[in-house]
């Protein structure tokens, strides 16, 4: 067997002892309420805290007894504690969240936890568990960790992570956050609202840097103005589908209103429909400075004709909730209940939908119900007689 696979072999018998509990445990925590039962041995060789630790502690139990004292631990959180255990006993540890589960501080369906709210917040009590009992090896991996995070994390979790490594003296943590925060072209006023004076000092004075660098580099005969313009959109663009990526709705509010962001030229919406949940959608509309019925692109799309598309009843009703035109044509005269219409044809008689390799049918037959129905209030409307049937119906058998 090779060193390495007697290694992850090694990794795996220690991790089992932990796994199962109390077969051969001799130390238990509680932590938030729940037990926890570890190893002495191995805690002290990988622990200077805990080899310090359990030197001068009193004995666990008196001799004889099978049920040792229970030592509590208040400091981290129950899932904080397991995977600084976790690492301890196997060299290993990821600080993500499982995939796609329910988690507290991310109500996104089917998110990743690769930098919600809820991942950030794993990572800071994993690096307070691992500064809290000296093991530097996962402190440093976490760091590493977070540092990937903030890149891609909304605007509130980079400041939380920003003060943690103020706080703990983290430079290289502090370093990538600070100047993500500079760049974020939040104001000064709403700076202060949620950072230290003496934070926001400091961020004030790398924009002034940064602003004095770029302004040396750049010879006078070399200035683009349309190209900065260009490059300052690209950027507001970027940090606003990151903002809807994590949910963080009230920081593009805060970018329309403190730094005249145009949702319908940066197609928020039409981003939204296709890349987020409808809770952000809703969100977003209701912020009241997008046009639901904007069309994007070379064909005119709107985004009622994405969400067509996506056969999508979550983000169809929601369009519809504000007002989205059901018979609003694409530049070559193509509607939303054109899309449906087309799509269930196809499936219906065809067997196949070109281009789409899954079809959920209940979700293409409720699509086209709720477009059909809007379409025909619309036509009600127009004909000023709400009793009226409507002037043309196309019905379409039941998919089953």
């Amino acid at each position: 067997m090779a060193a390495d696979e007697n290694l992850r072999s090694l990794s795996l018998d220690c991790l089992n002892l932990l796994i199962n509990g109390q077969a051969f445990s001799d130390v238990t925590f509680s932590v938030e309420g729940r037990l926890v039962h570890a190893h002495r041995c191995i805690l002290a060789a990988r622990s200077l805290f805990f080899r310090k630790f359990f030197c001068t502690a009193p004995p666990s139990s008196p001799r004889g007894s099978n049920s040792p004292a229970i030592i509590t631990v208040d400091s981290v959180s129950y899932e904080a504690f397991l995977l600084m255990l976790q690492f301890l006993y196997s060299g290993q540890v990821s600080v993500i969240p499982h995939k796609h589960e329910a988690r507290p501080n991310c109500g996104e369906r089917g998110c990743w936890h690769t930098h919600c709210t809820s991942a950030v917040d794993l990572a800071l009590d994993t690096l307070a568990a691992a500064r809290s009992f000296g093991v530097e090896q996962l402190a440093l991996q976490t760091q590493k960790q977070l540092a990937s995070m903030v890149e891609k994390a909304s605007i509130d979790d980079v400041m939380k992570v920003l003060i943690a490594s103020k706080k703990q003296e983290m430079h290289q943590l502090w370093t990538v956050c600070s100047h993500l925060v500079a760049k974020s072209g939040l104001p000064t006023e709403v700076l202060a609202k949620h950072l230290p004076i003496n934070v926001v000092a400091k961020i004030e004075e790398l924009r002034l840097k940064s602003s004095i660098v770029c302004r040396s580099i750049t010879p006078p005969h070399h200035h683009d103005h349309n190209g900065s313009a260009s490059d300052l959109e690209d950027q507001k663009i970027r940090r606003m589908r990151r903002a809807l990526e994590s949910s963080d709705v009230e920081l593009v509010k805060l970018m329309v209103m403190g730094e005249g962001l145009n949702l319908d030229k940066s197609l928020a919406l039409h981003y939204a429909v296709e890349n987020c949940s409808r809770e952000v959608v809703k969100a977003l509309l209701e912020l009241g400075a997008a046009d639901v019925n904007y069309p994007a692109g070379p064909l005119g799309k709107t985004p009622l004709h994405i969400a067509s598309e996506m056969m999508s009843p979550d983000m169809v009703a929601v369009l519809l909730d504000h007002h989205a035109d059901p018979n609003v044509r694409t530049f070559n005269g193509i509607t939303p209940l054109h899309v449906l219409r087309t799509l269930t044809s196809d499936f219906l008689f065809k067997g196949v939908v070109p281009g789409i390799t899954h079809i959920e049918p209940n979700k293409l037959r409720l699509c086209l119900e709720l477009v059909q129905s809007a379409a025909m209030v619309i036509s009600r409307e127009e004909e000023g007689d709400d009793n009226a049937p409507p002037s043309s119906a196309t019905f379409y058998p039941q998919i089953s």
